[in-house]
């Protein structure tokens, strides 16, 4: 068989971790038929679902081997064996923990085993390992960087949960085009969709043209438009949707649009409804210039919103960047007007952060992932 470039994860959170590491690591280098690369720093993470567990040591190895995928998986199980590795379950504690993360560009769906992991993507931990040895490594099925891949999560770790809803965010400037994507989406994905009340908002076009005394009024009815759309028992429980505005942009366009009078009230108001709205498994962000925005605005001619300046966006763009920057609550797809484009890989990457669309191997592959 050609010799085939693979990459391991490694873990341990039970009893001398970074021995437990280092004997697998060195059991590795010892099996016939494959070659010991390089191996990444040696990270500690919190588990990712029991809280009460101790912390886990996290690395990512790269070795060259002439073994099958098969072949190769059965000697990481054999080495966990060897090591005193103990299976109770797929979130329990372990002394170590060998995953077969990448096999060249193999692809490999069993019962028994699943390459590319099927979770990689969404674990930091296994990511910040991957890039520090070859950031340029592509995902088979994503068909994206891992580098790019790492970058969505914002250094966090999730796990999809199929009892809330599956809710995906759309988010940008004015005139980024959110709606037409949001459309576009969940007509590829056949899911729901929440578009923003503009058009049944009365007090809209009266603040965009200056009447700054119903500003708070309208941002009051699209904080509780919202808060009914994003409404956790009102969103089917596992089921795909997609709303073309992220909630927490509401407190940017307050800051934006309210007096000082005005917005001490509105973020008095506000916690309650944010508290009670669904939260998104994953935002696109999409993004392009404030005067390509402002082009599009006066395209589309929308009369109360022609009074639009520049600055305006401006300032918005650079709020919804603060607002990514520091963003932890689940992955973010960051993408370019030109690029939203491809909506058909947009889609396919979207299936890939809800729940129900992982191909689960059994509990002999699963890590603490």
């Amino acid at each position: 068989m050609a010799e085939k470039t693979a990459y391991i994860g490694l873990g341990s959170n039970l009893g001398d971790r970074k021995a437990n590491i280092d004997g697998a690591i060195k059991m590795l280098a010892d099996v016939e038929r494959v070659e010991l690369g390089r191996v990444s720093d040696i990270i500690e993470t919190a588990p990712l679902a029991q809280s009460d567990q101790p912390e886990y040591l996290n690395a990512a190895a790269e070795l060259k081997t002439s073994l099958s995928a098969e072949d190769l998986h059965r000697t990481l199980v054999n080495i966990e064996t060897t090591l005193g590795r103990v299976r109770r379950g797929k979130w329990s504690s372990r002394i170590i923990d060998l995953d077969l993360l990448l096999f060249g560009s193999d692809i490999v769906n069993r019962p028994d085993l699943t390459i590319p992991h099927s979770q990689m993507h969404l674990r930091s931990f296994v990511l910040k390992g991957l890039c520090q040895l070859n950031g340029d490594l592509v995902h088979p099925v994503m068909k994206t960087p891992v580098r790019e891949l790492a970058e969505r999560l914002n250094g966090r770790d999730f796990a999809p949960d199929p009892d809330l809803p599956q809710l995906v965010s759309v988010a940008g400037i004015i005139g980024v085009g959110k709606t037409t994507l949001t459309k576009e989406l969940a007509g590829r994905l056949g899911c729901d969709v929440r578009l923003e009340p503009y058009d049944t908002n009365p007090f809209l076009p009266d603040v965009y043209a200056g009447r700054k005394e119903l500003a708070l009024d309208s941002q009051l009815y699209f904080l509780t438009s919202r808060a009914v759309q994003l409404d956790p028992d009102l969103l089917a429980q596992g089921r795909l949707c997609i709303s073309d505005y992220v909630f927490d942009k509401e407190l940017i366009y307050a800051r934006c649009l309210l007096d000082a009078q005005q917005l001490a009230l509105y973020e008095h108001i506000y916690p309650p409804f944010a508290a009670r709205v669904a939260s998104p498994v994953l935002v696109i962000y999409m993004q392009d210039s404030a005067q390509n925005c402002l082009e599009r605005i006066h395209r589309r001619n929308r009369p109360y919103e022609q009074r639009i300046e520049l600055r305006f966006l401006e300032a918005l763009g650079s709020d919804y960047e603060r607002l990514f920057a520091n963003w932890k609550a689940c992955p973010v797809i960051r993408v370019s007007t030109c690029e939203a484009a491809a909506v058909d890989h947009l889609a396919h990457q979207v299936k890939y952060y809800t729940a129900g669309h992982f191909v689960v191997a059994s509990g002999a592959e699963r890590s603490k992932m």
